[in-house]
């Protein structure tokens, strides 16, 4: 993680801490709001795709990745919450999902469809 994501999920850990505490039921709250966070992801996925025919397309891809932005951040705060160094579990993460894969230096991904309007 980078100094500024670092510095922004440990200020987010502080201003929830001085806030509301750190009991069991306020860790509890804040692993919760991932969850509520990827309701909100998937509501912005329903609506580009516009799978509700009353509301038709209603979000953008790029709604969709800020709602997702938002489940990350949400989740490092939770991590950060716990007493671990979100950085630290991530990295530990990305390790050993790479581990599984064959090949080890990734080709190009893919990139952004630049026909899809930016919200």
């Amino acid at each position: 993680m980078d100094d500024t994501l670092r510095r922004g999920v440990a200020r987010s850990v502080a201003w929830l801490d001085r806030h509301n505490g750190r009991d069991q039921a306020e860790l509890t709250l804040r692993i919760l709001k991932v969850t509520e966070e990827a309701g909100e992801a998937a509501g912005a996925w329903i609506g580009t795709i516009g799978q509700n025919p009353r509301k038709g397309v209603t979000h953008t891809r790029r709604d969709v990745a800020d709602e997702l932005a938002d489940v990350v951040l949400t989740a490092l705060v939770a991590i950060g919450s716990l007493g671990f160094d979100p950085g630290e579990v991530l990295g530990d993460c990305v390790r050993k999902v790479a581990d599984r894969f064959d090949d080890p230096e990734p080709g190009p991904g893919p990139t952004a469809d630049p026909t899809v309007a930016r919200g």
